[in-house]
């Protein structure tokens, strides 16, 4: 049983689980097999997963926390310094 063109890396599922879960399946599998960015030195293709969550560079070496199948997450807004500096003085722009 091999993947087809249509279903790409879903297509070992075959008809089973339906169409919806095949469909995230896929989208979460492409993203995680895309080269990842490091957000220090912003090099590309150069990021590792060491484990869940945990990621490496190894252009720079910096360790960092990210998402299970990606490195960087679009839920959570990264803040500048005067942003965090801002947050601990209690105002808030």
């Amino acid at each position: 049983m091999g993947k087809t063109k249509s279903v790409k890396s879903s297509g070992r599922f075959a008809q089973r689980y339906g169409a919806t879960p095949r469909k995230r399946v896929l989208a979460i599998e492409s993203k995680a097999r895309k080269g990842q960015r490091c957000p220090k030195c912003k090099s590309a293709d150069t990021v590792s997963r060491i484990a869940v969550g945990i990621w490496e560079c190894s252009s720079c070496g910096i360790k960092f926390a990210g998402g299970a199948f990606i490195s960087q997450t679009t839920l959570g807004k990264t803040l500048t310094p005067e942003e965090m500096k801002s947050l601990k003085k209690g105002t808030q722009s």
